[in-house]
């Protein structure tokens, strides 16, 4: 049996393991379990290496060895400074799968902002009216890099425009069907707007369901702490970064676990 705390009553739990536990991969059934329960675990002073980070990443699922648009090295990602993850965003709404989860450990910390904020888009969706949550059923959303920036870029180069535009585009069902049979919001800073929807309405749409996937009683704010080991559920969840001074050299590793269902995974 695990030893857990709740973070909040909707999102987030610490575990309390120790390193050699957590590395054997003996729990992580009920650590996967667990992570798709409740969004988020956080398990704090487990100072692994990124050697250990990776170890207990293979633990839980494949490790991504990443895509063109990331740098890394077997799997490795150095998360710096990168303007578009101050807004709320699920990764790889570009790709057909997007990644089941993200292993995360600081190596620099900022001294003051930096943390990191997650909203549990299972709950959001589990606690609208049936008939809202049918008619969210049948809509399309287009995700765009260009969506996801301008908000961070408001006045971009022409060259920013043009490597925006480049980028994959890909239309993804607003609620998403697991294969467990529960339903998430995809929502995200990369949507563009709702397929066959006037564009003022779409964005409307699109501002209203975030403005409440991101209440307060939805979400869960980490305060970073050396040493810490956090996972959350990509597939379920949006995160974010609070703002920090880039000249402060924050810098955290991460370890990206590859998808294992497309969006459409259930008709």
């Amino acid at each position: 049996m695990l030893e857990t705390t709740d973070l909040t009553p909707r999102i987030g739990v610490e575990v309390r393991l120790d390193k050699e536990t957590l590395l054997s991969g003996s729990q992580a059934p009920a650590l996967r379990e667990l992570l798709v329960e409740r969004g988020v675990l956080v398990i704090r002073d487990a100072g692994l290496s990124d050697d250990e980070q990776r170890a207990f990443a293979q633990t839980m699922g494949q490790v991504r060895l990443g895509h063109a648009h990331e740098k890394g090295e077997n799997g490795l990602l150095k998360i710096t400074y990168f303007i578009g993850t101050f807004f709320w965003h699920m990764d790889g709404t570009y790709e057909e799968v997007p990644p089941f989860a993200t292993v995360l450990t600081p190596r620099v910390l900022s001294p003051t902002g930096g943390q990191t904020e997650f909203a549990n888009t299972y709950a959001a969706f589990e606690d609208l009216p049936k008939d809202e949550q049918a008619y969210l059923s049948t809509l399309q959303v287009l995700h765009t890099m260009q969506a996801s920036m301008m908000p961070a870029v408001p006045q971009p180069t022409w060259e920013q425009v043009k490597s925006w535009i480049d980028f994959p585009a890909r239309t993804h069902p607003l609620v998403w069907r697991h294969a467990s049979g529960r339903r998430s919001l995809v929502l995200s800073s990369s949507s563009s707007h709702v397929v066959g929807m006037h564009p003022a309405e779409a964005r409307e749409l699109l501002n209203r369901l975030i403005a409440h996937a991101t209440q307060p009683k939805y979400v869960y704010r980490h305060e970073w702490r050396m040493g810490d080991l956090l996972m959350w559920d990509n597939t379920g969840t949006m995160h974010r970064v609070r703002p920090y001074d880039e000249a402060c050299g924050r810098r955290l590793h991460r370890f990206s676990l590859a998808g294992e269902e497309p969006i459409t995974a259930v008709a």
